[in-house]
């Protein structure tokens, strides 16, 4: 039996297992890989301590950093399918290669995925002006054009995210409103940067080595129309990686994981979280992984008191 199952490969997870190592509990790791939401990124420059890391060297220095500990076993490829109950207590965590892992305690840090578009264009342009993340991203937009997807809060943020930065944001929206907060509503149209389409349906990203440009669909005269952009923010939501643990742990109406903001401690003891996959309020890497200490010393202390 493991001291400690973790699930998941970002920040979040490789945090905790950090932590778990060095406090030198028996702890098997579990990952399809070690890409998260930021290793497409051009670059982040809020990873306190470091100036300016691409998201792929991001990615391989937290990897490597996991590697250099002790008392942890790594399984790449593996994705959790499903955590239950021992007789006994613990728990058992089922994986996609059909392996059943007995463990005291559990950490997910699953993390969630954006919510895509699905149109020709994006996948190709990933990390070459098509980004998901407006706190990551918008100072590389310094001076240029760029359209937001989206008229909820995601998208409302984003373009304040982009105010100091863009030369003129599009806010494309797919209804005929806005649904965001009304603060940063006001926040956003009050701009002289910014214009809003509505009724538009993106169709495709246009490009040939970086975006340079989007094309909708006006739904109420079905009319093709297309905006020279020099980037396109997706901010359509969500989806926090739950399915392994529905009906098994509290989800609230947003499919995250309800945590204790102290402990990190789902609805059943001895099983953690941290990341997008909880309900913490904010989706940032240094949160997630700060997170995911506590995350693993509150596990540490409920292997210690024996609980």
């Amino acid at each position: 039996m493991y001291d400690v199952i973790i699930i998941g490969g970002g920040p979040g997870g490789i945090a905790a297992g950090v932590y778990t190592a060095r406090k030198q509990l028996n702890t098997l790791f579990l990952t399809e890989s070690f890409e998260s939401q930021s290793t497409v990124s051009a670059g982040i420059e809020n990873w306190i301590g470091t100036e300016s890391v691409s998201g792929f060297d991001f990615g391989q220095m937290l990897e490597k950093h996991l590697r250099a500990q002790e008392s942890i076993e790594i399984k790449t490829g593996v994705k959790a399918t499903g955590i239950e109950e021992r007789p006994d207590g613990g728990y058992v965590v089922l994986t996609s290669t059909g392996e059943r892992h007995e463990t005291k305690t559990v950490i997910i840090a699953s993390g969630g995925r954006h919510r895509h578009l699905d149109v020709p264009g994006e996948e190709k342009f990933k990390g070459k002006g098509v980004v998901y993340c407006s706190t990551c991203d918008s100072p590389f937009f310094r001076d240029k054009k760029v359209v937001v997807v989206g008229g909820g809060n995601a998208g409302l943020e984003a373009v304040e995210d982009l105010l100091p930065y863009a030369k003129e944001i599009i806010l494309l929206v797919r209804g005929g409103e806005l649904k965001g907060d009304q603060v940063t509503q006001n926040t956003v149209l009050a701009s002289e940067k910014v214009s809003v389409v509505y009724f538009g349906v993106t169709q495709e990203i246009l490009g040939e080595d970086k975006v340079t440009g989007l094309r909708y669909t006006d739904v109420n005269t079905n009319e093709e129309k297309t905006i020279d952009c020099d980037g396109v923010f997706v901010e359509i939501g969500m989806v926090p990686n739950t399915e392994l643990v529905k009906g098994f742990l509290d989800i609230n109406e947003r499919g995250e994981l309800v945590v204790d903001p102290r402990t990190a401690v789902t609805s059943r003891p001895g099983i953690f979280a941290t990341g997008d996959v909880t309900d913490l309020p904010y989706r940032q890497n240094n949160i997630s992984a700060g997170f995911g200490v506590v995350a693993a010393l509150s596990a540490y202390d409920y292997i210690r008191k024996g609980r």
